[in-house]
C-alpha cells in the first residue's frame, strides 16, 4: 500500500512536467506563426532585472523576448529547427517582432551594447533563415516610417515634375503680362 502512494505521486509530477512542456512548445509554435520575425539571442551574463527592464521596452514596438529551452523550440520549430537554430548551446532567447520586423532588433542590439553583455545568433525573417551577419545588417536599415516616407516621396516626385512642366508655360505668361503691365504704368 505504501509502494502505490509513493509511485502514484511522482508519476503525477512527471505527467504535470510533461504537460507543461507540450503547452510551453503550443505557445511557441503560435507566437512563430504569429511573428513577423524572430532572433535568437544569447543573454548569458544580464542579470533578471536587466530582461524585464528590455521586455518593458520591448512592449510599444509589439515585440517580445522570451527566454527558452533549446530543446523545447527545436519541437516548436519542426522540421526547419536545425536550419534555423544550428547547434545552439548556451542559454538562448528569442525575440519574437509581430507587427514591425526591424525596430525590437534595433533596440535589442542597442540594449546588449549598452550592456556589453549578449549577442545575437540569427533567426527567421518571414520564411527565410538569417545568420547573425543579416541581423546585424538589418538592424542597420532607417526605420519603417522612414522607408515609407522615402517611398512617398519617390512617389511623388515623378507628379511633381509633371506640375512643374504643365505649370512653366502659364507661369512664363503671367511673368510677361505683369512685365507687360509694369511697363505701362
Amino acid at each position: 500500500m505504501n509502494k502505490t502512494n509513493v509511485t502514484t505521486p511522482s508519476f503525477g509530477k512527471a505527467s504535470e512536467g510533461k504537460q507543461k512542456k507540450i503547452e510551453t512548445v503550443k505557445n511557441l509554435t503560435d507566437k512563430i506563426a504569429k511573428a513577423k520575425s524572430m532572433v535568437f539571442a544569447d543573454y548569458t551574463g544580464i542579470k533578471h532585472q536587466q530582461l524585464e527592464d528590455l521586455r518593458k521596452s520591448l512592449k510599444p514596438l509589439n515585440a517580445e523576448f522570451v527566454v527558452i529551452k533549446n530543446k523545447l523550440m527545436q519541437r516548436a520549430l519542426g522540421d526547419s529547427a536545425k536550419d534555423v537554430m544550428g547547434e545552439l548551446k548556451s542559454s538562448t532567447a528569442a525575440l519574437f517582432a509581430y507587427r514591425d520586423e526591424v525596430a525590437p532588433l534595433k533596440a535589442v542590439l542597442k540594449f546588449f551594447k549598452n550592456l556589453q553583455l549578449g549577442k545575437t545568433k540569427g533567426g527567421l525573417l518571414g520564411k527565410s533563415h538569417i545568420d547573425e551577419n543579416d541581423v546585424t545588417r538589418l538592424a542597420q536599415l532607417p526605420t519603417r516610417e522612414a522607408l515609407l516616407g522615402k517611398l512617398a516621396g519617390q512617389l511623388n516626385a515623378p507628379i511633381q515634375g509633371l506640375h512643374y512642366a504643365l505649370s512653366w508655360n502659364i507661369n512664363r505668361l503671367v511673368w510677361a503680362l505683369n512685365g507687360i503691365k509694369g511697363n505701362k504704368q
